[in-house]
């Protein structure tokens, strides 16, 4: 395979799948961020939505039923994160490597006892997400692969980053929001509740992650793994860090980071070590936060 060979219609289909995991954890990300709350929970939530979204997928035999389970126990955890960071005004650092560790933890736990295995559980009974066609554009080149032919959670992660920014820049919910983070004291004067804010950013990133999950264990593949979501949330944590909390921003980031993800394993092909080519996206990672460094440096 020449180097060349590596930007066809297949690089185009798995972007998009590659990075939508990324970009619903770090529009949870985003959120928190705005709301004046380090959230590095993001891989820890989106660990617990792969896991709850393969067991609920299990239990009723319905993809629908995975992502719901994927959405509530990822917005368990993160209420868990938001009464200890918010409610006990615990350090949202300590709190977010707890989360992280807590659900690491727990999924290899409930993997044993629940369904007898270690390292990975896969089952006929599992429901992979379905794939939707368009067929106004499926015929395009390189604009056919790009968008069709996927799940509804990768068009919803397009959605939902436009509602983001309608919601943070158009609308008197995002105003608030952006407030608390920006000056709580004085959002507070105004009448405006920071800890209801912050427990709202907090959930809403808990299912913003669910969802990245759901996506994780039953879109790009019908089975979870221990520790599946392996660094992306604290890829997800970068992004928002690179797009300036921004959603167009963090939508670019999490392009690049899904691109480098999915050239690793198409490198793979060029008989290049497979130890190089999975490290890829977290050199990028590196690199994306030495530049940010750097702007920041300029910037003051």
């Amino acid at each position: 395979m020449e180097v060349l060979g590596l930007f066809d219609a297949s690089l185009a289909n798995s972007l998009l799948r590659f990075a939508t995991p990324i970009l619903l954890a770090a529009l949870g990300g985003l959120l928190c961020e705005r709301a004046g709350v380090l959230n590095i929970g993001l891989e820890g939530l989106m660990l617990a939505g792969a896991f709850s979204a393969v067991l609920g997928s299990y239990l009723w035999g319905s993809s629908l039923a995975g992502v719901a389970f994927a959405v509530a126990g990822a917005v368990l955890v993160a209420a868990t994160f938001a009464l200890f960071a918010v409610t006990l005004r615990g350090n949202e650092i300590v709190v977010g490597i707890a989360i992280n560790l807590l659900a690491s933890g727990l999924t290899v736990y409930l993997l044993r006892s629940l369904f007898g295995v270690k390292g990975a559980f896969q089952d006929p009974a599992i429901r992979g997400l379905p794939t939707i066609r368009l067929p106004w554009i499926d015929g395009l080149p390189l604009v056919g692969p790009l968008l069709s032919g996927h799940t509804p959670l990768i068009y919803l992660a397009l959605l939902a980053t436009a509602a983001t920014q309608l919601i943070l820049f158009r609308h008197v919910v995002g105003l608030r929001l952006r407030g608390v983070g920006e000056h709580a004291e004085a959002a507070t004067t105004l009448g405006v509740s920071v800890a209801r804010y912050r427990y709202g950013a907090l959930l809403a990133s808990g299912a913003l992650c669910g969802l990245a999950g759901a996506q994780l264990s039953l879109g790009n593949v019908t089975l979870f793994v221990e520790n599946m979501s392996a660094g992306r949330g604290w890829i997800a944590v970068v992004a928002v860090m690179f797009g300036r909390a921004h959603p167009i921003g963090v939508l670019a980031a999490c392009l690049l980071f899904g691109l480098t993800e999915s050239l690793g394993f198409r490198l793979q092909g060029l008989q290049m070590p497979s130890q190089l080519t999975d490290a890829l996206p977290y050199l990028v990672t590196l690199a994306s936060l030495f530049l940010f460094r750097a702007q920041a440096r300029r910037g003051g």
